[in-house]
């Protein structure tokens, strides 16, 4: 698993825009920026849309006002449904990354395997970005909710 300190893998994320479907580099992502990102399990899912989606786009003006550059979401889902879960939930302050086949997921060593429910689905974490580089990461132990939480996050910046 990835830890504080380290460089953020090469990969690629997908999001679906009004200029249609855009994939981004970690690089182009993260270089030069500071970024809270959080992982969630699934789009539409209980929790995520219940609780930390939602506190995020609720708290998204006070992480930015302590020098956030931007909010990314990323799931184990493709741009279209990530696209639809940010609009039901007005997450225009939140860039909604798919990533797609895990592939980002598992290079940061946070997937795990949820069998039959969805397969391959990344554990709920957040984390803190500087330029690339992991300065704060936050993972949920299962069914835990409380170190990824937008609340828990502002404490930390």
């Amino acid at each position: 698993m990835i830890e504080q300190g380290q460089t953020l893998p090469t990969a690629s994320l997908t999001e679906l825009t009004s200029e249609g479907m855009q994939t981004h580099s970690t690089e182009s992502l993260f270089a030069g920026k500071k970024v809270v990102l959080f992982a969630v399990p699934g789009a539409f899912t209980p929790t995520c849309s219940n609780a930390h989606l939602p506190e995020f786009v609720a708290l998204a003006d006070k992480i930015m006002a302590k020098g956030v550059d931007a909010i990314y979401c990323v799931s184990v889902n493709d741009a279209f449904v990530m696209k639809a879960w940010g609009e039901a939930h007005n997450a225009e302050h939140i860039r909604m990354l798919a990533d797609g086949d895990a592939s980002f997921t598992k290079a940061l060593g946070l997937d795990k395997d949820t069998a039959s429910f969805g397969g391959i689905r990344s554990t709920r974490y957040a984390m803190i970005v500087e330029n690339q580089t992991v300065a704060g990461l936050f993972v949920e132990q299962d069914k835990e909710f409380a170190v990824s939480r937008a609340e828990a996050i502002l404490e930390k910046l």
